[in-house]
């Protein structure tokens, strides 16, 4: 199922984004939890609504560094465990809406990632029972303000401003994470063009290392890191990050109002 979230009347509403014969509509779900949800009502016309960010996570849990030429890129070693470090949800960004450059920073850069999203209560759980925990997968866009993240020890205010977490543009319930295609693009050039299979840290150990800390609850987020060849944001740029069998997340970017 490819789940998406949408605003129809005001309201947000969970739906399927459907293919074959029925492409360009949503089948409208209802039920108490995105991970329990049945058809419910017509099918409404993709193009006359708004896509939102497909869940709302309480935490978006990233990993730095889990390519091996991303970090060679950026002059540092790969971590001997899996970095991480917390985006708020007050940066989730939906397709289609605008990054707004902060000007605070004089570089913003773009790191096309894939994101695991969570199913079920996660705490503590092994690599082998990981993916159990899984509910889908989705694009991820992890905005970088990178002077600001080279300024300073922690990454929380480089990588936490509004609109700096573009998410969707919806989740995929059946994909293999093992070995995907990871490209971005700006303005249709290709940026970045890597591979799930080249993570330094896969899926399962991911998950095992971040429950090992905390709690991973229903709709949280992990971000699973970024291949080589991140690079610079400007006013007027649209970004792309397309993952095969998960779609495009396309955001258009503009520096932000005085």
């Amino acid at each position: 199922m490819r789940l998406c979230r949408y605003e129809l009347q005001g309201e947000a509403r969970y739906g399927e984004l459907l293919s074959g014969s029925d492409e360009g509509f949503i089948q409208p779900l209802v039920g108490r939890s995105f991970t329990a949800l049945q058809p419910d009502g017509a099918k409404v016309e993709r193009a006359s609504v708004r896509l939102l960010t497909p869940v709302l996570p309480s935490k978006l849990v990233c990993v730095g560094r889990n390519y091996a030429k991303h970090a060679a890129e950026l002059g540092n070693d790969v971590p001997e465990s899996p970095l991480l470090f917390l985006k708020p949800p007050s940066a989730l960004l939906p397709t289609e809406l605008t990054i707004r450059l902060p000007r605070a920073s004089e570089r913003v850069e773009h790191e096309g990632e894939l994101a695991v999203v969570i199913g079920k209560v996660a705490h503590n759980v092994s690599k082998e029972n990981a993916l159990d925990h899984v509910f889908g997968y989705a694009c991820f866009n992890d905005v970088t303000a990178r002077d600001i993240q080279k300024k300073e020890v922690q990454f929380t205010r480089a990588k936490g401003f509004d609109t700096f977490a573009p998410f969707g543009p919806f989740v995929e319930t059946r994909f293999d994470p093992r070995d995907a295609g990871v490209r971005v693009r700006v303005n249709g050039e290709t940026r970045q063009d890597g591979r799930t299979k080249d993570m330094v840290f896969d899926v399962p150990a991911l998950i095992a290392h971040a429950s090992a800390c905390m709690t991973l609850l229903p709709g949280d987020v992990i971000a699973t890191g970024t291949p080589e060849g991140v690079g610079p944001l400007k006013d007027g740029d649209v970004v792309e990050v397309e993952i095969d069998g998960l779609g495009t997340l396309r955001n258009p970017v503009a520096l932000e109002a005085e």
